[in-house]
C-alpha cells in the first residue's frame, strides 16, 4: 500500500484539518499549495508556517499567470467580494473558472515526482451550493481520470465530501488543533472581516461546536 500523499494545502481550516487528519491516519504528507493571484494571499503565508514549523515538505506553486484565462472571480479580480452566505447566489461571484480542474491535475503531476498514491483536498459539502469542482459527481470524474493518466496510477480524494464546516471543525478539535493557525477570510488585512461567506461559514462552524473562533475579527456592529 502507497502510504504516500500529496494534499493540497490552502491555509485555510478545511485544508488545515485535512493535512493533519492525513498525518493522524499515519500518512507521508506532502504539502502543495498555489498562488493562484487570490486576493487572500495572507492564507499562503500560513500555510508555509504551520509546515514549517510541523517540519511538513511544502512547495508554493506560482500560477498567476493562469490569471489572463481564469478571469472573473472576485477572489481574482478587482470585483467586490459578497457578503452572506454561500448559499446566496451572489457568492457565485467567487468561482474560480476551472479552478480545481487545474489544481489537481497538477497535483496530480506532482504526486507522480513524488510517489505518492493519492492526491487529498478539502471539498466538502457546504461548497455543493456553488462551487461545481466541488461535487461528488467532480470529484468521481477526476479520479478516474487521474488513475489514467499516467503509468502510476493517483487517486483524488475528498474525504470531507459528505461533511459540513462544522463537522470538519469537530474532527480538527478531536486532533486538538489550533485554528489560530489558519486564515479564512477572503478578504486581505490583519484582521478577518466576518462577513463575506467564508468568515460567514467559519463562524458558524465554531458556533455549532460551541467554541469561539480563535483569529481576530473586524468589529461585526
Amino acid at each position: 500500500m502507497n502510504d504516500t500523499v500529496v494534499v493540497i494545502y490552502s491555509g485555510g481550516m478545511d485544508s488545515f484539518t485535512l493535512l493533519h487528519l492525513a498525518r493522524a491516519r499515519g500518512l507521508k504528507v506532502n504539502a502543495l499549495s498555489f498562488n493562484y493571484g487570490q486576493r487572500h494571499v495572507r492564507e499562503l503565508q500560513v500555510a508555509s508556517e504551520v509546515c514549517r514549523a510541523e517540519g511538513i515538505p511544502h512547495k508554493v506553486i506560482d500560477i498567476r499567470a493562469m490569471n489572463e484565462v481564469m478571469s472573473g472571480s472576485a477572489l481574482t479580480s478587482d470585483v467586490d467580494v459578497p457578503e452572506g452566505h454561500y448559499e446566496e447566489d451572489s457568492m457565485k461571484t467567487t468561482v474560480v473558472p476551472n479552478r480545481n480542474m487545474i489544481l489537481l491535475s497538477l497535483a496530480t503531476g506532482y504526486a507522480v515526482t513524488v510517489g505518492a498514491g493519492a492526491v487529498w483536498y478539502g471539498a466538502h459539502g457546504g461548497d455543493h451550493a456553488i462551487y461545481p469542482d466541488c461535487r461528488p459527481e467532480f470529484v468521481e470524474k477526476m479520479d478516474a481520470v487521474c488513475r489514467v493518466a499516467n503509468y502510476q496510477p493517483v487517486a483524488i480524494d475528498a474525504p470531507f465530501m459528505a461533511m459540513d464546516k462544522g463537522q470538519i471543525l469537530a474532527e480538527g478539535l478531536k486532533l486538538g488543533l489550533d485554528y489560530r493557525h489558519t486564515w479564512t477570510c477572503y478578504n486581505g488585512g490583519e484582521r478577518a472581516c466576518g462577513r463575506c461567506g467564508s468568515c460567514v461559514e467559519r463562524l458558524e462552524a465554531f458556533a455549532a461546536n460551541g467554541v469561539v473562533d480563535p483569529v481576530p475579527y473586524q468589529s461585526l456592529s
